[in-house]
């Protein structure tokens, strides 16, 4: 089969003929049909100081991806071939205290796919049972396939309580656009995003934005007094990374208020704890969907409405991978596709 194929450390992949996966007593093979590009596989791609401490080549890469079942293990009964499925991207140990007790997405010894092992960007995947989420019918497949960062956007947005309240997304990359898209879907009143790249502010507009604000021209305290609100924001999403992005996000909120913080720093960020203690803010470490739910919440919220299309902006075939990962990186875009059909 073809696949994308971290070979050796350093910048690259390469698009290679590999054996097909051989799948277990307890995993379902699939053929991939399209895959999502994701900011992990730009760090891979580039082998930077993460890539060089994490990754063990020769690997396949990705973990985004909706495809079709063609082979199950003898001991799987509830997926057949023709199925379409996605998978979540974090095969647990299912022995340590959290997995024992039922809380997947808290196990310490996950390994990931296309990171720890061979991954989806190739023609077939393999992965346990246990990791494949079976699509229910309308799901849109372009949709289907990035469910993986999707997940990540809902288990932020939903993370805590937004019915009502006023929202602050600082980071309008795809994650973050489908979070702005999920807090509206889900009441808040006001949506604001604070994005310096003028693309992504356009996109997040789009996605159900109230205000948009590059945040090196425009004070965040200057859109409070124009929309009229009285303290500060209730809920904060942190989606940058960016260590000036988290303290105005804490600067910004109201007493009493919740910080979601997904985006990951390249370094230590230092806080004014103070502001945290005398607010009496909450914050919560988000990294990847809590196991099973996020999932049923995605399908349903589709179900009922939720449009996180506009996100979707680039479509390339997997043999043209190298302009693919360009514009991913480019930052002018959203969600970058794969056809592994094509």
């Amino acid at each position: 089969m073809r696949a994308l194929v971290k070979t050796e450390a350093g910048p690259g992949l390469s698009l290679l003929d590999v054996p097909e996966p051989v799948p277990g007593i307890n995993d379902v093979l699939i053929k991939v049909r399209r895959t999502g590009i994701c900011g992990t596989d730009l760090h891979i791609e580039s082998w930077d100081p993460w890539a060089a401490r994490t990754i063990n080549p020769p690997l396949i890469v990705g973990h985004e991806f909706v495809g079709e079942v063609v082979e199950v293990g003898s001991n799987v009964t509830d997926l057949h071939p023709g199925d379409i499925v996605s998978g979540e991207g974090h095969v647990i140990c299912g022995r340590c205290r959290h997995c024992r007790a039922g809380r997947w997405h808290l196990c310490a010894n996950s390994i990931g796919l296309g990171v720890g092992r061979d991954g989806a960007f190739a023609e077939y995947v393999v992965l346990p049972v246990t990791n494949v989420w079976h699509h229910w019918p309308g799901i849109d497949e372009e949709v289907a396939a990035i469910f993986d960062p999707f997940g990540n956007a809902v288990h932020t947005a939903l993370s805590f309580p937004v019915l009502g309240e006023d929202v602050l997304v600082s980071g309008a990359g795809p994650i973050g656009l489908m979070a702005v898209a999920v807090a509206r879907h889900a009441g808040a009143r006001y949506i604001v995003v604070s994005e310096p790249n003028e693309y992504r502010r356009t996109l997040a507009e789009r996605m159900g934005a109230t205000v948009v604000v590059d945040p090196r021209e425009r004070d965040l305290a200057d859109v409070q007094a124009d929309l009229h609100m009285v303290e500060g924001f209730d809920v904060a999403m942190e989606m940058s990374g960016n260590p000036a992005a988290l303290r105005s996000a804490i600067a910004n909120m109201a007493h009493g208020g919740s910080v979601a913080i997904l985006g990951i720093p390249t370094a230590e960020i230092s806080l004014d704890v103070n502001e945290i203690v005398f607010k009496m803010l909450t914050l919560r470490g988000i990294y990847g969907r809590e196991m099973y739910e996020t999932w049923y919440k995605m399908t349903v919220m589709l179900q009922s409405g939720l449009d996180i299309t506009p996100a979707i902006t680039h479509r390339f075939s997997f043999r043209d991978h190298a302009a693919a990962f360009a514009v991913a990186r480019s930052g002018d875009s959203g969600k970058v596709i794969m056809d592994w059909t094509a």
